[in-house]
């Protein structure tokens, strides 16, 4: 394959769908692609014209319009259209114009049917046949780790290749401009032994060898070799590389098995890249393992401070890399637990020993291991029933105060609400909070209600475990026998609703801040989570996850059949949406938010919005249904 080829299948394999081809399909698009020009404002696609091709965007940026002329999406480099008139009639449905000098990737429709057949994810991603909600949700399960991430994801450029007479001087020069750590020592062969492979040109070439940046200090420098010396002659001949489609995972076993530090990466023999052993490590340190370890290493609040950028690139290449909702909230609540836990050790060492025991509650997202990397802090402490205010509260406000304190430092904001432990009334004894979550139970008042759609999620962090389970447990006795609760709480939860208006367009925010945008989590997944507590808490489950909360409700004859699966399945894609857009803002470094303009989503993820908001209208409206005021009649 020449060079132009190379590139080609090299760039498209960096994007959906094309990012999980095999290398063999990736060589059939490559092969049979046709690449056309377009100036800003010129027709790339005419309704009705016929249509053959699937549209790939190399460079530039298309509008995508209805038939009646309204914008429809506006797509950029990466993304395909086109696919809907080749999977029904041929027939431009959707025309398409340049809105910038633009490149297109056109790809022959038996080469698109073909992908379809023997690529499953590819047809999901085009099809969409089953229900759009479905669909999405499960190409989240998908996770994509070590084990399947392939490693030419891994390689940023070409490798650098030099003939065997080269000398050590221009080798140095080529391997610093080039910025890389290695060479690979090549030489003309007219066989075709192992490591060999042709160029553009159809010349032969056989890899002799690598020579990397340590060789110059341990074969040149150390040894006093002159620069003008043949690299061939001191290049290493131990040469071991790897498939391009071969994993992560393989690839760090095959260095670790050979002792090399750096793996040239071959396609069909011809090498594309050389990865280096610090860039598989740098991938995996991205994860939450590798960051959970380093947070308790940390030996003071300002040096957890420091890891903050470090939890942001574990949260995109997650989202990137395909981790579904449930994956991501629990890698970040598990963070945001550990810096929790640490900096309550760092206080206890710092205070001294508690007076009394004491758990650590937190509540919310943290607790329903649904955090998003756009979070604030929900705490309180619950004490021991010992506690006496005037010897032992000042000890456990300085804790409090340090927790919070550091939680904010560490990317964690205040709670606008004052819902944290350093707040008098949320660092309480245990017999007072459960004699604060029986009132609000049996009593609910506006504010009570507020306090349990906030308290109800809760999980303990640190300390006395049992003080929490206690309050669980109590929950899950009293509310399916409180139905004035339940009903109060119904209500309460209509409070925020999707964003649908007549025909199910979309009503955009009007704050002056976020005009024309929709808050994902205002009028998306807070309801949606708001609703599943409802349910749950009918139920008796002791579940804290919505997901969880939905497979208990699922168990009982609270919902009909079939609908805690469309809740799911709404809830996890509403979560993606948030978090892809939170990713977005960050690799463009903005600050990220929960804002969402519906005009820059891609046409397939801007109708399973509506989607995933229409079961959410519905659900809430059955809500009324399900839980009436006691006064009223239960409708049979």
């Amino acid at each position: 394959m020449d060079v132009e080829l190379l590139e080609i299948r090299q760039f498209m394999g960096q994007f959906p769908p094309f990012d999980g081809l095999s290398d063999e399909l990736l060589d059939a698009i490559a092969e049979r692609v046709e690449v056309s020009y377009f100036k800003t404002g010129s027709d790339i696609l005419v309704l009705n014209d016929t249509l053959d091709e699937l549209c790939f965007i190399r460079s530039g940026a298309v509008e995508v319009y209805r038939r009646q002329g309204e914008l429809y999406n506006r797509l950029g480099e990466g993304d395909i259209f086109g696919h809907f008139s080749l999977l029904r009639n041929h027939k431009v449905r959707f025309p398409a114009q340049a809105i910038e000098d633009t490149l297109i990737y056109f790809i022959p429709n038996d080469v698109f049917q073909r992908l379809c057949e023997e690529d499953d994810d590819f047809a999901d991603f085009v099809e969409l046949e089953r229900p759009r909600l479905e669909t999405a949700a499960e190409q989240q399960k998908k996770s994509n780790d070590m084990m399947v991430t392939r490693i030419r994801k891994l390689v940023t450029r070409y490798p650098v290749m030099v003939e065997a007479s080269t000398t050590l001087q221009q080798v140095a020069q080529q391997i610093s401009e080039a910025q890389a750590s290695a060479a690979i020592v090549i030489n003309q062969c007219s066989g075709n032994p192992r490591y060999s492979f042709q160029d553009s040109e159809g010349q032969t070439w056989r890899m002799e060898g690598i020579f990397t940046d340590s060789d110059f200090r341990t074969r040149v420098v150390a040894e006093g070799l002159s620069p003008q010396a043949a690299i061939g002659d001191v290049a290493s001949s131990h040469l071991i590389t790897i498939q391009s489609d071969a994993s992560v995972y393989e690839a760090m076993l095959t260095m670790l098995r050979n002792n090399v530090h750096h793996l040239p990466v071959v396609y069909r023999q011809r090498p594309v890249g050389v990865v280096h052993l610090s860039d598989i490590i740098r991938y995996e340190t991205h994860s939450g393992l590798y960051l959970v370890s380093n947070i308790f290493n940390q030996s003071s609040a300002q040096g957890l401070a420091k890891l903050a950028p470090d939890v942001r690139a574990a949260f995109v290449r997650m989202v990137q890399e395909g981790a579904n909702s449930q994956m991501v909230g629990s890698a970040l609540s598990t963070i945001g637990r550990s810096f929790t836990r640490r900096l309550l050790e760092l206080a206890e060492a710092e205070l001294g020993p508690p007076p009394v025991p004491y758990c650590f509650m937190v509540n919310g997202s943290m607790a329903r291991n649904e955090q998003s990397i756009v979070t604030d802090q929900d705490n309180a402490l619950v004490l021991s029933d010992d506690f006496v205010a005037e010897e032992h509260d000042a000890y456990f406000y300085a804790l409090a105060k340090f927790v919070s304190d550091g939680l904010d430092a560490c990317g964690y904001t205040y709670c606008k609400g004052d819902v944290m432990a350093t707040n008098e009334q949320w660092r309480q004894p245990l017999s007072v909070w459960k004699r604060y979550f029986q009132d609000w139970m049996e009593n609910p008042t506006p504010e009570r209600l507020l306090h349990s759609s906030i308290f109800f999620d809760l999980d303990s962090i640190y300390g006395e475990d049992h003080f929490v389970e206690t309050l669980q447990d109590l929950i899950a006795q009293k509310a399916p026998q409180s139905p004035l609760f339940l009903a109060a709480m119904a209500r309460n939860a209509l409070n925020r609703t999707p964003p649908l208006g007549f025909f199910r367009t979309f009503v955009m925010e009007k704050d002056g801040k976020h005009n024309n945008s929709i808050n994902l989590k205002r009028r998306g997944t807070a309801p949606m989570a708001d609703l599943v507590r409802i349910h749950a808490l009918a139920s008796g489950s002791k579940a804290q996850n919505t997901f969880q909360r939905l497979n208990d409700i699922s168990n009982t004859q609270l919902l009909a059949t079939g609908v805690s699966d469309k809740l799911s399945y709404a809830f996890e894609f509403l979560c993606m949406s948030r978090l892809r857009h939170q990713m977005i803002d960050i690799q463009e470094e903005r600050v990220p938010d929960n804002n969402i303009e519906p005009e820059n989503v891609e046409d397939s993820e801007r109708h399973t919005l509506k989607d995933a908001f229409q079961v959410l209208s519905n659900a809430q409206k059955f809500l009324k249904f399900r839980y009436p005021m006691p006064s009223q009649r239960p409708r049979q």
